[in-house]
């Protein structure tokens, strides 16, 4: 097979940025060096252009069913949007099952679910929604035969673990060897609150902020941290960090020696702030997720965190609704409202020009913290997020000298609205290839529906963080 050649582009991984070709055979990428030719070859010409990881998102909800409504993108629709957003791979979270129900069943119901739609690969998170021995003794199962190596926990909502559940899954993930990852937030007074708000009648969308304060968040990263170091050391992801408290939490146990903490923000509470729940004829209801937005102070806190390592993954959260038909549940309450917000096609051009093109981070840090750590941290290394011989080319060529408007209009989800309308974004993504195949070109999608792979996932070896990881 003759394959591809990638001339003449800036290739970038975490430790270096270095101009040089890349030869992509059978899915694979063969070889990277200066003048590569070989006869019968395509060749793509990317000067001035960067060439980068096929970005992994290891946090999004594709169809998801919460409550009365499922959101709006399958596993087709979604993933084509992603793959036009330059990612092609993602960890996806499962929705909870029906109560009661075996750790195993949710896996199996995604897996029909994503069957024969996905256009990218994929693999899945396990949602611990109930604890007893069958559930502790399903992990290993889980692990050793699928390949699902990280578990989902909740501090919040319907399905939500107390302290004595939280320690029992740490305990277990530990003997295991598998991650932990949570969503931290204090579920009881979140509820008084939002009971109190609706009985003032204060039920517009910026209640929804108001009701679920960084106190909450920063409470509950702590309490966590500290269970995990009662089990003895599990890994820890903390999921959707949002807060310049929440942060502070992360810095405090890391400087006191919990490295087994790693922390996930998303490119909306960088970019977005809670005077977005203000917007006229009810647009705040656009942005109810949770936790919710936050203020100008906490993004700036947050983009520091990334900066200086603190913080190692950007994912999404994807989790879409229509504007004008599922949100509208919450026009007159915001309790009522479901929460997400989309956002899995937008995050990398939206996190290059606000945090590579203004300074934020470098080039290296973008790289991984879109690509290589997440691929790192949840099993995937060096299959995934990185351009090394042997990787599987999965590539993203990337602009950085050309501008767009982000609009719904020139996105491919199925949901009604992006978060971003209007953006100004330095950075065009002109070409997308997921193991050689390209699945998108110049914002055209042009994959095969159903030509995403199921990724069986290793155990983390991760032991540090950021540009430089150390591994085992």
């Amino acid at each position: 097979m003759a394959g591809t050649v990638i001339k003449n582009g800036t290739i970038v991984s975490p430790e270096a940025a270095y101009k040089a070709d890349l030869l992509i055979e059978d899915g694979k990428i063969a070889c990277i060096g200066n003048g590569l030719s070989v006869e019968g070859a395509e060749v793509i010409d990317a000067s001035g252009k960067l060439v980068l990881p096929g970005a992994v998102d290891v946090h999004t909800h594709f169809d998801l069913q919460s409550g009365d409504v499922r959101v709006v993108e399958d596993f087709y629709t979604g993933t084509v949007a992603a793959a036009c957003g330059g990612t092609t791979t993602i960890v996806d979270h499962p929705a909870f099952g029906p109560e009661g129900c075996p750790l195993r069943h949710q896996i199996d119901e995604y897996h029909r679910l994503a069957a024969g739609k996905s256009v990218i690969d994929y693999g899945f998170h396990s949602v611990v929604q109930h604890v007893d021995d069958a559930v502790l003794r399903d992990m290993e199962a889980l692990a050793v035969e699928e390949g699902i190596t990280s578990f989902k926990v909740y501090m919040t909502y319907a399905c939500k673990l107390n302290d004595a559940e939280l320690l029992r899954i740490l305990r277990r993930a530990k003997e295991l060897g598998v991650i932990v990852a949570v969503h931290a937030e204090n579920h009881d007074v979140i509820e008084h609150m939002r009971r109190q708000f609706v009985r003032e009648g204060k039920t517009a969308p910026i209640y929804h902020a108001k009701s679920r304060p960084d106190d909450c968040e920063a409470e509950a990263v702590d309490r966590i941290i500290r269970l995990a170091h009662l089990a003895g050391g599990t890994m820890l992801y903390i999921v959707h960090l949002s807060s310049a408290k929440g942060l502070q939490v992360v810095k405090h146990a890391r400087e006191n020696g919990h490295r087994n903490v790693i922390a996930e923000t998303c490119p909306q509470y960088l970019t977005l702030t809670e005077d977005q729940y203000l917007g006229e004829n009810g647009e705040g209801l656009k942005y109810i997720l949770s936790p919710p937005l936050r203020r100008r102070n906490d993004c700036e806190a947050l983009w520091a965190g990334l900066a200086d390592g603190l913080i190692q993954v950007i994912a999404t959260d994807h989790c879409p609704f229509h504007f004008h038909r599922e949100k509208q549940l919450g026009k007159d309450n915001f309790t009522l409202c479901p929460n997400g917000i989309p956002g899995a096609e937008e995050r990398l051009r939206v996190v290059f020009s606000e945090g590579v093109m203004k300074g934020r981070i470098s080039i290296r840090q973008f790289v991984a913290l879109m690509c290589t750590n997440p691929a790192k941290i949840f099993g995937l290394f060096p299959q995934k997020g990185i351009l090394l011989p042997g990787s599987d080319a999965d590539v993203v060529i990337l602009n950085p000298q050309e501008t767009e408007i982000l609009s719904k209009s020139n996105l491919h989800g199925a949901v009604d609205y992006s978060a971003y309308e209007g953006m100004e974004i330095q950075g065009k993504i002109e070409l997308v290839m997921q193991r050689g195949a390209v699945l998108a070109k110049n914002n055209e999608f042009v994959g095969e529906k159903g030509q995403g792979r199921f990724l069986k996932r290793k155990r983390t070896g991760y032991l540090d963080y950021g540009v430089g990881s150390a591994w085992i």
